[in-house]
């Protein structure tokens, strides 16, 4: 664990008492307290499920050293939702504070393990959906529905898999979901950015923009068809700047008045700064991006000290920025309505 990291969690655990301190759980309850998050997604929450369903595992440059192995994420690092499963661990183990010594002992144990990050749902060898399961795959998109692993096909799956959990938790499986968990979850849906690529790619603006509501509206129908099973607790992430990011500005080739201050791409990201320049990649400033070189193929460099940099592969954050972004969620001022994310750790059993 490098120094940034333990001041990361230095800091993380400081919030979570902080946040306890505000949001104390009765003492009946919080024994027993699980907080449970299933997720779907794209490679933005993907924690491994594209290298299981693609066999990618060989591909992916050796910088990914997360937990001492690869990670199977496509990042350098932790993603932004690594980086709050983590927090609500701490949260929760201060939360054990006036249970038993085993109860805080058996919540420790379980986060030196990394049970505190989300399992695959594709996951086959030493799978653990205890704390929840994450059906994202990077590539996903919200349409067309039937297309392999997009939104609609993702809650196939997790339908199945919630009709699978409550049988075989309901004789004895320790390592699955009751009714009560799925109940109480947090669904979190982080999806978007491939279909805005898309559109953006092949359409004019005018006619790009006429395709948002058509993505919202697909998410909306998952958000309402979890509901009707029992989901009530939702959190979903915007996707961030593309206009900012490197394969955006090394592929769309436009003239001085499409960039903004800071060099991005006007159409495609109104109101957000930074330009950026993947750490990993081929063809060197000002982005660093070359499609026939792309990270982890051909003839691609990573750059030295990775915590420098906001974009890793010309399309995915670093793991600096995922923390960075992760903290800003924290702060609640940029999200719809301001809630705390540690919320969901109230959630009555």
């Amino acid at each position: 664990m490098d120094l940034k990291e333990k001041i990361f969690y230095f800091i993380s655990f400081a919030i979570s008492i902080f946040l306890g301190l505000f949001f104390p759980l009765s003492v009946d309850s919080q024994c027993n307290k699980k907080l449970v998050i299933i997720n779907f997604g794209d490679s933005n929450s993907d924690t491994g499920g594209y290298v299981i369903v693609r066999g990618m595992m060989g591909q992916l440059p050796k910088i990914h050293t997360f937990n001492h192995n690869l990670s199977g994420r496509m990042c350098d690092g932790r993603l932004i939702i690594d980086f709050l499963c983590k927090l609500i661990c701490y949260y929760t183990i201060f939360s054990l504070i006036f249970c038993s010594m085993f109860d805080v002992l058996d919540s420790c144990r379980k986060i030196s393990e990394g049970n505190g990050y989300l399992t695959p749902f594709m996951e086959s060898i030493g799978k653990n959906f205890t704390h929840g399961v994450n059906f994202a795959i990077a590539g996903s998109k919200t349409l067309p529905r039937l297309d392999s692993f997009n939104l609609h096909i993702q809650f196939a799956q997790f339908h199945r898999f919630q009709s699978l959990s409550l049988e075989l938790f309901n004789k004895g499986d320790g390592n699955l979901l009751g009714d009560k968990d799925l109940r109480n979850a947090l669904y979190t849906i982080d999806i978007g950015q491939n279909d805005l690529d898309g559109i953006f790619g092949g359409l004019i603006y005018e006619k790009a923009i006429l395709k948002i509501p058509e993505i919202i509206s697909e998410i909306e129908n998952v958000i309402k068809a979890i509901y009707e099973q029992g989901g009530k607790n939702f959190w979903v992430h915007n996707t961030g700047p593309l206009g900012c990011l490197p394969k955006s500005l090394a592929t769309y080739k436009k003239n001085e008045n499409d960039y903004d201050e800071n060099g991005c791409l006007i159409s495609l990201n109104e109101g957000f700064v930074n330009p950026l320049m993947g750490c990993c990649g081929y063809g060197g400033p000002p982005y660093n991006f070359e499609s026939n070189n792309k990270c982890g193929q051909g003839n691609y460099t990573i750059c030295e000290d990775r915590f420098k940099y906001i974009s890793w592969d010309g399309i995915h954050y670093t793991e600096a920025a995922n923390g960075f972004v992760a903290s800003k969620i924290l702060s609640t001022h940029y999200s719809t309505p301001p809630l705390k994310f540690n919320n969901f750790c109230n959630i009555a059993p």
